[in-house]
């Protein structure tokens, strides 16, 4: 609530909520307007960017929500989630345990996508063509951050991943309809092109790349990027610590107890590898 200058209610400041007794009102919006009214991914718009999308934009991104919610166990946040039940951890303590794994490597290759993108955005507007500033961009994020290109590649998923298609169709749909403009699908495309004549096989835009597509096409800044992939994978890993609660099993490791780790330093126990 709007009141004068105060040490102790200045405090804070805030734009997303304000309150009052019997009131709550989130982006000036009273919460009982709201409840009922709209879907979870329109109150994660509202509440991320200030104001509603429309039916179009909030399509879009329950789309890239439910496409990344899950990639089960293989995925270190998931095990980390049921490793974490296994040790008397509860629901909330285990989703923390593997919200917190959601780093650069493992989950921030979404918000690291959105950047390469712009980078590339930013080339083609100065004059260079798709496919050169493509290239240009992959150099330099090879020279300037790292090896590996953020939103392509997978272990498992060759030649193709399957979300992929999917998501870069309904972001063609949008772009035919006018709801995004289509740039970022074809600069993700245009990767993915100059990654495949590079390596001479196919690299396949995964789900961090196809999803970054979308929320760069919505408008999402980077880190927010990252913040939403934790959102959707958070259901997977409700999921699995859930499931993992029920199954009644106490301190499970990584590996089976039947396989142990390979030991480089000096005097090896005898067939212990």
């Amino acid at each position: 609530m709007s009141v004068s200058k105060s040490d102790v209610s200045d405090w804070w400041t805030t734009e997303i909520i304000d309150m009052a007794p019997g009131q709550i009102r989130l982006r000036g919006n009273p919460i009982e307007d709201l409840i009922g009214n709209i879907s979870f991914p329109q109150m994660i718009w509202l509440m991320t960017r200030g104001e509603l999308p429309n039916k179009e934009q909030t399509n879009l991104l329950e789309c890239a929500l439910v496409a990344a919610v899950d990639h089960g166990p293989q995925a270190p946040s998931i095990a980390a989630a049921r490793m974490a039940v296994t040790c008397g951890l509860g629901l909330n303590g285990a989703m923390a345990s593997a919200v917190n794994m959601l780093d650069d490597v493992h989950g921030g290759a979404g918000e690291q996508a959105v950047e390469l993108y712009h980078w590339v955005k930013d080339a083609v507007q100065k004059g260079n063509e798709l496919e050169e500033a493509a290239a240009q961009m992959i150099d330099r994020w090879q020279n300037e951050r790292t090896k590996f290109i953020p939103g392509f590649g997978h272990r498992l998923h060759k030649p193709e991943d399957p979300r992929t298609p999917r998501l870069l169709g309904l972001i063609d749909e949008a772009a035919q309809a006018g709801t995004v403009d289509g740039c970022f699908a074809h600069i993700g495309r245009a990767i993915q092109q100059t990654l495949n004549a590079r390596k001479g096989k196919p690299v396949p835009m995964n789900i961090d790349g196809a999803t970054a597509v979308i929320y760069a096409e919505l408008g999402f800044a980077g880190p927010l990027a990252r913040g939403l992939f934790c959102l959707s994978r958070s259901v997977g890993i409700l999921a699995h610590a859930w499931e993992q609660m029920n199954q009644s099993e106490r301190n499970k490791g990584p590996p089976p107890p039947a396989y142990r780790w390979t030991y480089l330093g000096p005097n090896p126990i005898e067939g212990s590898n």
